[in-house]
Order: structure tokens, then C-alpha cells, then sequence
């Protein structure tokens, strides 16, 4: 019942919002593959309490680095259907600890329909299929209702233009992940720092931004048990190939949101 009134008072705010700027041209392949069933190891099933969410972007220019031709991240890094900047990782229910809830029951394959409506969101199937059974299970009835949440607070989201931050570090200042989460606050009315964790691999390159949420859905305080670098850490953040550089420089922002408030 809570996501159904969660989503009820987001469409009318965000059906006049302008199309999001992270997915430069994308068009949803007219053929997608379904993905593999995925089904919970012995003793993965995990039903603890839902006390907030966590909203995590990744960073397509680090994951797709030297994966152009991979095949299992063709849609995403491969530019056919189009160059993406941040792309949704998932939506994950939390808990009050690490314990978080997954794989709250066994689900068959996402129809071929619904991925293809996900793609310029979640641009790799069998992430796709991963997501909604470990996570979307634990929150929602039907995957429908689990990528339109999804798909919601994503679409509600401003992005700060990372190749520009990218280059702050080349004029003599060092880009922390407290500037990251800066300038995502400062876009979005109503997200604080302090909801906003910047994750990076062992060598300090950017891979996610992870949005804390509370039960209610509006950004809190992220847990002490979400993982992401120190405020002080020193960022670096992967500008993409010439490819993606010759076929636009700069990620656009939209005009300012409100996650506080959305109608």
C-alpha cells in the first residue's frame, strides 16, 4: 500500500517534468533477450524488516572502461542504442542494519516488454532480472510496480554535470566525494549531503552515487552501515572514451527538483 500512494504522488509531478539527460538519444532495442532465471542460493532468503531504501546510480563510463565488446554489457557500453551517463544500479529496501532484506521470494523471468521499457534506465537485462529478484521482491508485489517506483524517483533526480567536476581537479582543487554529494544537493531541493554517499573502486575511481532514503521514500541520513568513501576522499572520475567525448562533452542538468516535496 505504501509504494502504490508513493507512486500516486509522484506522477502528477513528475508527468510534467522534462525527459532525463543520462541517456543521450537512447531508443530501446527492438528485439531484447530475456534474461536467466535467478534464483536464491540456500540460505540467501533474507525477509528483515523494511526501515528505509537506498537509490544507487552508477557511473556507466567506469563500468563500461575497456567493455565496449563485452557481451554481457552490450546494450550499455557498445553506444547502439545510445551513450549514458548515470544509470540506475537498483532500488534496494534497507534495514536497520547490513542484514538487508533479499530474495523474499522465487519469481520467474521479466517479460521481454518490460525490460525493453527499463533499457534507457537500466540499460542490461540480467541486471534487470537481478534486481527485481533480490530486491524488488522484498518491496513490491509485481515487478511493474517495482520499476515504476524505480523509474520514478531516477526520472526525479538532477544530475550535476560530472565532466565538469571531472576537471576541477586539473585546475589545482581536488574533487572529494563531499563536492560530489555538493553538487547533487545543490540541484535537488530538498536532498541534503548527508543523504548522498559516493562510492569508488580500490583506485579511487567514481562508481556510484547511492541516495539514502527513508520509509517514506524523501531522502534521510544515510546509515552508518552504507558503504562509501570518507567526505575528505580525493575522486576521480573516468571522462569515457573518444567516443562518448565526440558525441557529448558535458552531461545537461534540468531544472532544479523536489524530492522533499514531489506532486
Amino acid at each position: 500500500m505504501r509504494l502504490r500512494l508513493f507512486l500516486l504522488s509522484l506522477c502528477v509531478w513528475l508527468s510534467i517534468a522534462p525527459a532525463h539527460a543520462q541517456a543521450w538519444q537512447c531508443r530501446a532495442p527492438k528485439y531484447a533477450p530475456r534474461p536467466a532465471l535467478e534464483l536464491p542460493k540456500p540460505g540467501q532468503a533474507r525477509r528483515t524488516p523494511v526501515q528505509g531504501y537506498t537509490l544507487a546510480l552508477s557511473w556507466s563510463r567506469e563500468q563500461c572502461r575497456a567493455r565496449e565488446r563485452d557481451p554481457a554489457m552490450r546494450y550499455q557500453c557498445s553506444g547502439d542504442i545510445g551513450e549514458f551517463g548515470f544509470v540506475l544500479h537498483g532500488l534496494w529496501p534497507e534495514s536497520n542494519g547490513p542484514n538487508y532484506p533479499q530474495y523474499c521470494r522465487s519469481v520467474g523471468v521479466l517479460s521481454r516488454d518490460l525490460i525493453k521499457r527499463n533499457m534507457c534506465m537500466t540499460p542490461t537485462p540480467q541486471l534487470q532480472q537481478h534486481e527485481w529478484a533480490k530486491h524488488g521482491t522484498c518491496m513490491a508485489k509485481t515487478p511493474e510496480a517495482y520499476f515504476g517506483a524505480a523509474r520514478l524517483l531516477y526520472h526525479a533526480i538532477q544530475f550535476p554535470d560530472m565532466v565538469r567536476l571531472s576537471r576541477q581537479s586539473e585546475r589545482g582543487t581536488a574533487l572529494t566525494a563531499a563536492n560530489i554529494a555538493e553538487a547533487f544537493a545543490e540541484l535537488n531541493e530538498g536532498l541534503p549531503t548527508y543523504a548522498v554517499k559516493v562510492k569508488t573502486n580500490d583506485k579511487g575511481w567514481l562508481e556510484e552515487v547511492r541516495i539514502c532514503l527513508g520509509k517514506n521514500f524523501k531522502p534521510r541520513k544515510c546509515p552508518r552501515f552504507t558503504q562509501g568513501a570518507p567526505n575528505n576522499a580525493t575522486i576521480k572520475v573516468w571522462r569515457g572514451s573518444g567516443r562518448e567525448l565526440k558525441r557529448k562533452n558535458a552531461l545537461p542538468t534540468r531544472k532544479v527538483s523536489n524530492l522533499a516535496n514531489p506532486r
